[in-house]
């Protein structure tokens, strides 16, 4: 499947330099000429808040707000442009507990670095075409945390649109 990525809109929020240029390299690689870029959390949501944007990209650790900040408030505050704007997490931590961090934090992908153009891509055309329903539910709002049907699930039904 071949996706065209012309028009979308990314925002790249990394707060190493050379890192940030090397995203934005692969997208426009990828086609991605509409790129904004941010140094950190803070920067990256008044950017949103000015300008629309199609997917963020964004690290983890950055300081003053970090990558799991940003998207808590994207998905969470009320002046948020966008609540359902997806977001890609890229990070070199790779345990288990971080990218349950980031889902429960509402991030919709979660990539480890190093990657190639050929994962962001995937990642990017991934979100696209296969876009999650969003949970809005007490203190969660953000993608819906399950990614596989069991088949044959003998276990509680905790979901209304459950069978």
């Amino acid at each position: 499947m071949s996706f065209q990525f012309e028009k979308l809109r990314v925002l790249v929020v990394e707060d190493t330099i050379p890192m940030r240029k090397l995203i934005v390299a692969v997208l426009g690689a990828l086609g991605i000429t509409k790129v904004m870029q941010a140094s950190d959390g803070e920067q990256a949501y008044q950017k949103l808040k000015n300008t629309p944007v199609d997917i963020v990209i964004t690290d983890w650790l950055m300081e003053p707000m970090d990558g799991i900040e940003l998207t808590k408030k994207i998905r969470m505050a009320e002046d948020s442009p966008n609540r359902f704007t997806p977001v890609i997490m890229v990070t070199g931590y790779s345990a288990h507990k971080r990218v349950v961090d980031a889902r429960d934090a509402g991030v919709t992908e979660f990539m480890i670095k190093p990657f190639t153009a050929h994962d962001i891509g995937k990642r990017i055309a991934y979100t696209i075409s296969k876009p999650r329903d969003f949970i809005d539910y007490q203190d969660f709002f953000g993608p819906d945390r399950r990614r596989i049907t069991i088949p044959n699930y003998s276990g509680p039904f905790r979901r209304k649109t459950d069978d």
